[in-house]
């Protein structure tokens, strides 16, 4: 068995709105908000090695064509050991479309189980960028709702280095010695 290169594959969500860090307080408070009806998307792709981030993003929704444009942008790499993506049970990430076009580039798609986010590296790194970014944050306007969380994205190499390093880890929880109830 040679090298590869595994990539964890997901898509986030994240709609401008109200992400409350924590409010404790004697009177009430009234925290400024968003509409909620703008939803910015990333669907990202998170080597688990390097912690490279390859994105594709958009306004509307994430379909089988965003998980092609993100295949075509891996293939684009020009890597040259074999590529593993690690995906969740998506609907559009199982496709004909989807496997017609990772066969065609040669790039292997392995589904983790249904309902497991916890063995996916990447939802690590969503829930890092809605802590830096977005919990008691207030943005007037969509275009800086994007900025925030663009910038975040591009500094997972730079600023965010260190932090990102340690919580990446290829540690996962695993259960040993549990006794189901029937």
């Amino acid at each position: 068995m040679g090298q590869r290169a595994v990539f964890f594959v997901d898509a986030a969500h994240f709609v401008l709105g109200a992400y409350l860090g924590f409010v404790w307080c004697f009177e009430r408070v009234f925290v400024k908000s968003g509409a909620g009806r703008q939803r910015f998307n990333v669907l990202g792709a998170l080597n688990a090695v390097t912690h490279e981030l390859i994105t594709v993003t958009n306004e509307a929704y994430i379909n089988a064509q965003s998980v092609c444009d993100l295949l075509d942008r891996l293939a684009g790499l020009g890597l040259s050991i074999p590529i593993t993506l690690v995906l969740d049970n998506a609907r559009y990430q199982k496709c004909a479309l989807v496997f017609e076009k990772a066969q065609a580039l040669n790039i292997e798609l392995l589904y983790l189980p249904p309902y497991s986010p916890n063995l996916n590296l990447i939802e690590r790194l969503w829930k890092f960028v809605k802590k830096q970014c977005l919990y008691s944050i207030y943005y007037p306007d969509f275009g800086q709702f994007k900025t925030a969380i663009s910038g975040c994205l591009e500094q997972c190499h730079t600023t965010h280095k260190s932090a990102l390093d340690s919580l990446l880890s290829l540690k996962f929880q695993t259960f040993k010695n549990i006794k189901s109830m029937p």
